[in-house]
């Protein structure tokens, strides 16, 4: 018998096996996930994801990308336009309460990156110190009542200091002593950009300053989704805690991988940011991505206090751990 008939039952199955979406059996399903901002180390764990093939053992065909506004997300999300999208607890509370149909189902980063920053030569230390100082706003609105909160709990006032509006120039700012001290810079990120351009930096992290502790960074999707679709998002979710679970167990290779996908990252900013954004996806979470009613309540009420929400949020609406405790 001619050897080449022997391929052609093999053959057969294959071309039956890429019609049904790839060896796995699974229909491949194309999704995008909108990013918050410009690929920097915490976005690493959906890179890997995507890189090492996890999103494609899900039956998954993912794209990751930056929106031209990155204040978009939620608005995306909830049209329905992006699948899954990264936002912040303190923008998805807001939304809720409009009405816009997004759900936070994983937690990415456990506690604020937020805070306020100055250079260790001019001696500030703690929100005291900013008394007859001015500090620079990116004009976001939720800055402004966030440093109240840390003023106050070091028993100063608005009143006490000048807050200046510098956009997103935080550093350029503070370096220039444009500012005596920023408010609204990461300090996994903005803080070592500081000290690689030869300014140290002083920082104060606003939950260890009278500010209630709350994720920093959320992974959402739309309700219509998880009500009509939830094998999609379990999927994601499944691959995404992998992709993160690798970055946490080495962190410096996350890095490598994220270089590959985008070549634009600053390694001297990534390579030490990653050190210590890592422990903040899994610090006081189990399993990865888990949340917290209270935590997610705690922050709804101060909103509320500080004129941030026009009305009550349900804020066990706003989240759900349905995805994060079934992942493999």
């Amino acid at each position: 018998m001619n050897p080449r008939l022997l391929l052609l039952p093999l053959l057969a199955l294959a071309l039956l096996a890429a019609a049904c979406g790839g060896a796995s059996g699974k229909e491949t399903t194309k999704v995008r996930v909108a990013l918050d901002w410009f690929p920097w180390s915490n976005h690493s764990g959906l890179y890997i994801a995507k890189e090492k093939g996890y999103f494609a053992d899900e039956g998954l065909d993912v794209t990751i990308y930056t929106p031209d506004d990155p204040s978009t997300v939620l608005a995306t999300v909830g049209a329905g336009q992006d699948e899954f999208g990264l936002s912040y607890e303190t923008e998805v509370l807001p939304a809720v309460g409009q009405g816009v149909p997004v759900v936070s189902i994983a937690a990415l980063v456990q506690h604020p990156l937020n805070s306020v920053m100055a250079l260790k030569s001019s001696g500030i230390a703690r929100p005291r110190d900013l008394k007859g100082k001015k500090v620079g706003a990116p004009g976001l609105p939720t800055d402004v009542p966030l440093l109240e909160a840390m003023l106050k709990a070091d028993g100063i006032t608005l009143k006490d200091i000048e807050v200046v509006n510098v956009g997103f120039d935080l550093v350029p700012a503070l370096i220039s002593k444009q500012v005596d001290a920023i408010v609204g810079a990461y300090w996994v990120h903005e803080s070592i950009s500081a000290e690689n351009q030869g300014f140290p930096v002083n920082v104060m992290r606003m939950e260890e300053w009278g500010v209630p502790d709350f994720y920093e960074i959320v992974l959402v999707t739309n309700k219509d989704l998880i009500e009509k679709r939830p094998e999609v998002v379990e999927a994601f979710v499944n691959a995404a805690v992998r992709g993160y679970k690798d970055a946490v167990a080495d962190p410096s290779k996350a890095i490598d991988i994220m270089k590959q996908a985008a070549p634009e990252i600053d390694e001297k900013i990534e390579r030490t940011g990653v050190t210590k954004l890592s422990p903040l996806w899994i610090e006081g979470s189990s399993p990865f991505g888990w949340q917290t009613e209270q935590k997610w309540t705690s922050f709804a009420t101060w909103m509320t206090d500080n004129g941030l929400l026009t009305k009550p949020v349900d804020a066990k609406a706003a989240f759900t751990n349905r995805f994060v405790e079934a992942a493999k």
